[in-house]
């Protein structure tokens, strides 16, 4: 009887050790190749890559520069994966983007914009444009693709919109995705740049492919889906859609808010992972969401 009680002693602390080695390799496994590049006033940033799965008969070679809302500092650890916004919808789809064989190229905020408030008034910055430009330039070189996108969510649509605008060249994104835009500002002694919104980046300039996405339960005080089709008027784009998406477990019409802002709101498209990357992707490869 001891030994039948050892034998399976021994059985458990076999069965424990191993089960802890596979979840330490599971939490090491890493994210994405971790590159960093030289960017403004001697600052650095970095960016994780993961190349898309190659598809029979696949023409295109897209990749997709992800710019994250909310301060925009991921926080990428040295295996690429990130530490801080990892809830948001583009960190949520880039495996299905790549599943679908598009690279994806999470962007985190440069060395010297990592404080508390993150990117803050610096997303519609003249540097911000051109560091974004050196990513996609980057991009290009490393991977080859035939095509370079940037994707912005929430504040990061700021971004997206700024390069969009200001960009040209190999430096410039063949298209550009505003999700969640920033559509309504507010003005704030404390944070002047809550005040900043997508229409001050210059868009009616772009020429590249522009698609406007928003969720039609969006109740966050700064992306209200009713004002998404005034980025239309005087765009130049080369196509130009306004989409919403409608389903979802959040219900039209509710009180408007900054809670509605948050994760795992219609804001940052709950439940609608394989409708967002679905339609994303049809939209770039020449199709409509």
């Amino acid at each position: 009887m001891l030994r039948t009680q050892l034998v399976a002693a021994c059985l458990l602390t076999a069965m424990g050790t191993v089960w802890m080695q596979l979840a330490a390799a599971q939490a090491t496994e890493p994210c994405g190749t971790v590159v960093r590049i030289d960017t403004h006033a001697g600052s650095s940033t970095r960016y994780s890559w993961v190349p898309g799965r190659v598809q029979e008969g696949q023409a295109d070679s897209i990749a997709v520069i992800l710019l994250v809302g909310g301060g925009g500092a991921v926080d990428i650890d040295d295996a690429g994966c990130p530490r801080r916004l990892n809830a948001n919808i583009l960190v949520r789809t880039a495996p299905l983007l790549q599943a679908a064989g598009v690279a994806t190229v999470l962007v985190d905020a440069p060395s010297d914009w990592r404080g508390g408030d993150g990117l803050a008034g610096f997303r519609m910055a003249s540097e911000h444009a051109k560091d974004i430009g050196l990513v996609i330039q980057d991009v290009r070189q490393r991977t080859g693709a035939s095509a370079v996108w940037v994707i912005g969510h929430s504040r990061g649509s700021l971004s997206a919109a700024n390069a969009a605008a200001h960009l040209a060249g190999p430096n410039a994104p063949d298209g550009t995705v505003l999700v969640s835009a920033m559509l309504v500002g507010e003005a704030s002694g404390r944070k002047p740049w809550a005040a900043q919104t997508v229409f001050g980046a210059g868009l009616q300039t772009y020429r590249g492919a522009l698609l406007v996405l928003g969720q039609a339960a969006d109740n966050c005080t700064r992306s209200p889906a009713e004002r998404m089709d005034a980025l239309a008027p005087g765009a130049q784009a080369s196509r130009l859609q306004v989409a919403r998406v409608t389903g979802g477990p959040r219900s039209v019409g509710r009180a408007s808010s900054l809670a509605g802002c948050e994760v795992h709101e219609a804001h940052d498209f709950v439940d609608q992972d394989e409708v967002f990357a679905q339609g994303v992707l049809r939209f770039m490869r020449g199709g409509r969401f």
